[in-house]
């Protein structure tokens, strides 16, 4: 009988505990479906083409808070110091867009250039990678005069 007993009781405390956290469970879904949503409107990449080495390029990346409350962009980070993000300091409130305005000095940047912008917010994820990319044609070197050169 206190076996009975026994067994009654653990069935009735793991029912219990199961349904608690279905509770939480849908309680944190709930929440995470209210939290702010960094939505891009346009691409997370911005392919440059090809310029000319000491040219400064500038992109806008558009996007929209698709979430229930205001979207705060914590800080943001670029890959190099060529490459300088400006963002709005305010709270985003739902469904407004805005923009992070991004400008790349390609002043000593021959080659193929990559640059990545890490965006931090008050999101889920909590960093958004963005990214500028093409190619910087080198500027052409001054002419060497061959009779100061042997000197």
């Amino acid at each position: 009988m206190k076996k009975i007993a026994l067994f009654a009781v653990l069935g009735l405390a793991v029912a219990f505990s199961g349904c608690s956290k279905t509770d939480k469970k849908g309680e944190e879904k709930q929440a995470s479906s209210k939290m702010p949503v960094f939505a891009l409107i346009d691409s997370t990449e911005y392919d440059f083409g090809t310029i000319e080495e000491g040219a400064i390029v500038e992109h806008e990346f558009k996007f929209r808070n698709d979430g229930e409350y205001p979207l705060i962009l914590n800080n943001i980070s670029s890959s190099c110091g060529c490459t300088t993000p400006e963002w709005p300091k305010d709270p985003i409130e739902a469904k407004q867009t805005s923009s992070i305005k991004v400008r790349f000095d390609s002043k000593h940047k021959a080659g193929p250039q990559v640059k990545t912008i890490t965006v931090y917010a008050n999101t889920e994820p909590a960093n958004i990678e963005l990214r500028l990319k093409g190619i910087v044609n080198a500027a052409p070197q001054p002419a060497v005069d061959s009779t100061t050169a042997k000197k």
